[in-house]
């Protein structure tokens, strides 16, 4: 049929016929002005649920939680001005953290651009150094190319966020729809294949090494790489050590892994970076938290980074060896590149006595119910399997050294940008993904106030998500560092005047909630919260107040001056 014998249609029909063909399930959003009439041609769509936020920030984190545990495109969609200004957080965290995500913003009609009209923001200007992309889409003719645009984008490569921003006018507009099969876009051509000589190199350098460590970040999640990841560590008997991001990419009950590496990283792990010959890094950044000191770290190590974005390859480490490509596609070439198996006995051996010579501490004889405690009982209970979807702050770090994930997006959490209130939102996001895991979210006392109005959203929909609020009445990492490094100062971090009864809230939510407050009441506690199924369920833990997180490394010293216990035990009182 030629463009004149078809029908013309609305740019908000026309978006909702993109939507279709891209396989969205569910919109995260707030109806505005701006985007009224999407919202009318929504009330006729039965192909997506749109889900109802209280606040646009978590309905973008709910998109980033969706998108994290399914690894599909999560999808935005809010008014013009402050409903468009409140995703930037939550942009900002996708950005970061490469989640797929879109924000479709409504505008003001085209003509008011720039006169400061009610209710406008340049959400393009704001946005662009956070986003893989944005679009101002000012004629509708132009709508259906930007969106197949806007998803091939988010999806492919590194992934990313992408803002569409959609003038009022534009979406009553009519045109014929055309939604284009092939996508290319000047400039944008990700590689996928590694280079078949440097991998053939890779092979060698790690077959002969002595002491290799593979070094694995989230990229080998998002690419689906972790069945690759595991054959190609348990086939060549090469110890893995994970960042924040990358967590469940290899089985944490595996021998050969050794836990997170970094500032609040294993012992162990840190000091098999500092002594292995051949590091290779898989889908990781060399991010500040990892390295420390930079020019001391690995310094021994032939390095070999694998990641599909050029730019990331010597932009914080310099490395012997770069492959680009896809991390998934690379190992698998990998596999089979190899020229036999490296002699790793004896590196195993010192790995092992490094992990005799300083575990992880589980204090439990002095009564003090510690976060730590909280962490292992629910990897016990839960095998590892469920899907944690963990706040900012130290139970952030307990959760990454305690909990023993089995299974790749098993672990959402704000790495890059540190985004206190994610959790609430993300885990939300994460159960209309998920429905066969239990979803668990796990916030600080401080983290679960910056996002708390989402617990509504939880109950409307009935989701059967676990929310547990660690309460030590203190923004628990920022007192640490106070404790440590700044005279005991505790300045504005104590929270006791100021937390509110946080199992009197969930209860005026509908919610059941309960409290424990020892080490005797925590499993009974779990228990009732992990069998109830079909509605939200509340748990705060409180916690010893002046608890701290070990290992430390000072922020921009060497990974070997970890610090392994407080300086002053007179302080855990």
């Amino acid at each position: 049929m030629s463009d004149n014998n078809k029908p013309k249609l609305t740019g908000a029909k026309i978006f909702f016929e993109c939507l279709r063909r891209e396989g969205v399930e569910y919109i995260f959003g707030i109806p505005g002005g701006a985007t009224i009439k999407i919202y009318e041609e929504l009330y006729d769509i039965d192909f997506l649920t749109h889900i109802l936020a209280k606040h646009e920030q978590g309905a973008t984190h709910m998109a980033e939680g969706y998108a994290r545990a399914t690894g599909k495109v999560g999808v935005v969609l809010v008014t013009s001005g402050p409903g468009a200004t409140n995703t930037v957080t939550g942009i900002a965290d996708a950005y970061m953290d490469s989640t797929p995500i879109v924000v479709f913003t409504g505008q003001v009609p085209t003509q008011l651009i720039g006169n400061d009209a009610f209710q406008e923001a340049d959400i393009i200007g704001i946005t662009r150094p956070i986003t893989k992309h944005s679009f101002l889409v000012r004629k509708v003719e132009d709508l259906a190319p930007v969106i197949r645009k806007a998803f091939y984008l988010a999806s492919t490569g590194r992934p990313g966020p992408v803002v569409v921003d959609l003038p009022k006018d534009m979406l009553n507009s009519e045109t014929t729809f055309n939604y284009p099969e092939q996508i290319q876009i000047r400039g944008y051509k990700p590689t996928y294949s590694g280079h078949s000589n440097q991998i053939r190199k890779a092979a060698k350098m790690i077959q002969q090494a002595k002491r290799p460590l593979l070094y694995v970040g989230g990229g080998v999640i998002m690419s689906d790489a972790s069945k690759e990841l595991t054959r190609f560590a348990r086939q060549n008997t090469l110890p893995v050590t994970m960042t924040l991001q990358g967590l469940g990419a290899f089985p944490g009950t595996d021998p050969l892994s050794l836990g997170m590496l970094g500032m609040h990283g294993m012992y162990w792990a840190n000091q098999a970076v500092n002594h292995c010959d051949v590091l290779v890094a898989l889908g990781a950044r060399f991010d500040d938290r990892v390295t420390g000191k930079i020019d001391t770290f690995a310094v021994d190590a032939y390095k070999i980074h694998v990641d599909i974005d050029p730019t990331a390859i010597e932009k914080n480490v310099l490395v012997d060896l770069p492959i680009v490509g896809d991390v998934k596609k690379v190992l698998a070439d990998l596999i089979e590149a190899m020229p036999g198996k490296p002699d790793t006995a004896g590196w195993l051996q010192q790995i092992r006595a490094w992990q005799e010579e300083c575990p992880l501490p589980l204090e439990t004889a002095d009564g003090y119910l510690r976060t730590s405690y909280v962490i292992d009982r629910l990897s016990e209970k839960t095998k590892g399997e469920a899907v944690i979807v963990s706040d900012v702050g130290q139970h952030q770090m307990w959760i990454a050294q305690y909990y023993k994930f089995t299974k790749p997006r098993s672990h959402l959490s704000s790495g890059g940008l540190g985004t206190m209130g994610f959790s609430v939102p993300a885990a939300i996001g994460a159960a209309f993904g998920v429905k066969k895991r239990p979803i668990i979210s796990i916030s600080g006392d401080g983290g679960f106030q910056m996002n708390l109005q989402e617990l509504i959203t939880a109950k409307a929909y009935n989701l059967p998500i676990k929310f547990f609020i660690i309460n030590n009445s203190f923004l628990g990492m920022v007192r640490q560092w106070q404790e440590l490094f700044h005279a005991e100062k505790y300045s504005f971090t104590d929270l006791s005047k100021y937390n509110p009864n946080f199992v009197k809230l969930g209860d005026a939510l509908g919610i059941p909630s309960f409290s424990a407050e020892t080490i005797e009441e925590v499993d009974e506690a779990m228990d009732k919260a992990l069998q109830i199924n079909d509605r939200p369920v509340l748990v705060e833990f409180r916690v010893l107040k002046e608890d701290m997180v070990f290992p430390m490394v000072p922020a921009g010293a060497s990974i070997s001056s970890m610090i392994m216990e407080r300086l002053n035990p007179k302080r855990m009182v």
